[in-house]
Order: structure tokens, then sequence, then C-alpha cells
């Protein structure tokens, strides 16, 4: 027995060791490749929103450029076998026309034409007609607010959709600052109305793909479709928070589409998740059909709804965590006499720290407390003006 165990542990050391040498570095070709894809991202938009297309190349993901628009190129919305209208230019890859009023009887398809004379173009598409947003609600679950939407479609010929957002929200620093720093006397002296830095408001647009189907329904109704999640720390919450939900009508193909892009961007890391696949789209290249090309261009309306949050309107014991490290505020004095070193001008007039509140004595001010800009100016991370769009709830 005993010779037994000294020859499996001889034997795993052995196995071990030959495992361990015949590993090499395996870098694959994909990510070095130069490969550069066209890719046509947008729309037509047969609404009163613009049409906005952009053209780009993709990049590698060690490459210093993060965007590559292209320019110098003709881009035009054709009607099968009838009228063309041209989008004019923006720079940085964009295309814009102005409202489109589109004939439903008849089949649409984007049209370009490169600076290098490459071209390219859409399949001709039917029109589909988005119907409106029935409501916008939110439920409390889990120690989040879960936004979700609600639409139907009387007809029944709608089945697929698509949803995008762009939301807002007001939040505030860590400190109140009622002092600031005066720079041509050299001192502290109270914060202006116009040097108001506590209160700020944020955006942010959806990164992730939102999509829905009744195609498995008797009725085209779609009920609490999620839209999206938010954490019961996050400070989207802490004060009011809106969203401008846009919802889109698809097609089964495009529909198909963007299921497969969500599935290869959102869907990948684990064994149990769908593999990558090829993802195939409506746009060609008409003079060479192998070149890959990345996009799909629908033809519809957009329908959008906005919808106010407010702190009133989740759990009381919901608090928002502050994005920085700030501790308790610190304290600088005025020394006497002169001739010892002065607190508040080292720390605060020829420092990195900001002015907070006074400290006084006997009615006389003897000092300040102060903290770091990450802490007491909210335009770091936001801006003071509201949004246009902003409405403060009555």
């Amino acid at each position: 027995m005993e010779k037994i165990k000294k020859y499996s542990f001889w034997g795993c050391l052995l196995i071990g060791t030959i495992l361990s040498t015949c590993k090499k570095p395996y870098n694959p070709g994909v990510i070095t490749a130069p490969n550069s894809y066209f890719v046509v991202e947008g729309m037509i938009n047969n609404g009163n929103d613009s049409t906005i297309v952009k053209l780009s190349k993709t990049v590698n993901i060690s490459s210093s450029v993060k965007t590559n628009g292209v320019d110098n190129c003709t881009v035009q919305v054709e009607a099968e076998g009838g009228s063309t209208i041209l989008l004019t230019p923006q720079g940085n890859g964009y295309y814009v026309a102005p409202r489109l009023s589109l004939d439903a009887s008849k089949k649409y398809r984007l049209h370009i034409v490169t600076g290098d004379n490459k071209e390219y173009a859409s399949d001709y598409v039917e029109v589909k007609k988005t119907q409106p947003i029935d409501s916008i609600g939110f439920t409390v679950k889990n120690n989040t607010l879960q936004v979700y939407a609600n639409t139907h479609d009387a007809t029944n010929s709608t089945r697929y959709y698509r949803w995008a957002y762009e939301e807002a929200w007001r939040f505030h620093a860590r400190y109140q600052s009622s002092y600031m720093v005066d720079q041509v006397i050299k001192g502290v002296v109270p914060r202006t109305v116009a040097e108001q830095n506590y209160y700020c408001f944020a955006g942010d647009k959806s990164t992730t793909i939102v999509l829905g189907s009744s195609a498995k329904l008797s009725q085209d109704v779609i009920f609490q479709q999620p839209i999206t999640t938010i954490a019961a720390t996050s400070e989207k919450i802490e004060m009011r928070y809106t969203i401008l939900l846009k919802q889109y009508a698809l097609t089964k193909e495009a529909y198909q589409f963007w299921e497969n892009l969500k599935k290869n961007t959102e869907q990948l890391g684990s064994i149990f998740d769908a593999q990558p696949s090829q993802l195939t789209g409506n746009v060609h290249n008409l003079k060479d059909a192998t070149e890959p090309v990345i996009g799909y261009i629908s033809v519809t309306n957009i329908q959008t709804k906005r919808v106010f949050i407010d702190n009133t309107d989740i759990p009381r014991e919901w608090t928002a965590t502050y994005p920085y490290d700030c501790g308790p505020a610190d304290s600088a004095l005025f020394v006497n006499p002169k001739t010892k070193e002065d607190d508040v001008k080292n720390l605060i007039v020829n420092g990195t720290g900001v002015p907070i509140l006074d400290i006084t004595q006997a009615r006389s001010i003897i000092g300040f407390t102060y903290s770091t800009i990450e802490c007491t100016d909210c335009r770091i991370r936001g801006r003071v003006q509201a949004p246009s769009f902003w409405t403060e709830k009555k």
C-alpha cells in the first residue's frame, strides 16, 4: 500500500510537470487583424424627427482611435422605382435629412456612394408604422427601481419592437459650500448666486439593446416590458429623475438583426451564454458582394414619451452612494500672531481646499471648514443649468 501511494505521488507530479511545460501563449490573430469594416447606423425616419445616418469604419480594440467617421459621401433615400431625397453631410460621418413624409405603399432604401467611389445600398424595405407608447411605469424590486413600458397595436401588425432612451437627473454635491476664494484679494468671500455649485443636472443615453415581441401572442400587446434598472444607491434617483423613451416598430428581419447584435455584444462571457454568430444586415456593397458591411436600415417613425420619478416615489430608506470618498470636512483656522503659519491661506487660499462654512467664536469668524472640489462642486460632473425639458414637481 505504501508503494502504491508513493507511485501515485510521483505519477501526479510527472503529469503536472508535463502539462505545465506544454503551455504556450495564444494570441488570436483576430485581435491584431487590420480589418476595417464599413458600418451604417441609423434609420429612415418617416415622421417629425430628422433622419440621421452615421457612416464609420471599425477600428481595432488596441487602436488609439475610438471613432472613425466616413465623410465625403453622397447619401440619399430612394423610393423603389421613384424619387430620391439627399441627406446633408454634418461632419464626423453624420448625414441628416429633415422630417420626411413617405408613401407607406412604397418601399425605400438608403443609397451611399463614398469618396473613393464605393457604392453601398440597403435592401428596399416596407414602411412600418410605430404605435404610441401607452404608459411608462416602475416597480421596486430587490433593492432596484425597474422601469418598464406598455404598448399595443390594435391591428396586430407591429409584433416586433425596439426601445432606446435618454435619462436626466438632478443631484447635489456632498457638501454645500457657502464661501469661495477670491484670488484678487487672496481671501475667502461669501459665494455668489452665479457661483452656485451644489445642485446640478446630468444625463445619459441607453447603451444596451432593448427588444420586445408579441409574435407568440394572440394579441399585439406588450405589457411591462423591462427598459432599465436603477440601483437603490444610484445618484440618479436621490432627487428627481426623468426618462425619455423612444419606441420603434421593426420588421421580423430587423428584429432578428438586433437580436443577434445583442447576443454578440451583451450576452457573451460564460460557457452558458449564446455563442458569437455571423451578423447579417441588409446593407451591401453593390460592386463587391463579398465585402462584409455592418448595419440594418429600417423605415419607420419614432414614438416618444417622457415621465418623471421623484425621491418621494421610492422607499425612504434608500440612500445614494456618493461617487467620491468624502469624509468629514476638515477645519482651517486663522493663526495669531501672524508670524505663525496661517492655515486658511495654506489650506484654502493657496491650496486645493474649498471653503464650506465659517467657524465662529464670540461672534467672530476664526476659520472655515473645507473639503475637496470633488466633494463640494457638482459642476465637475454636471451642469447647473436645467435642461429645456425639465420641470419640477408641482
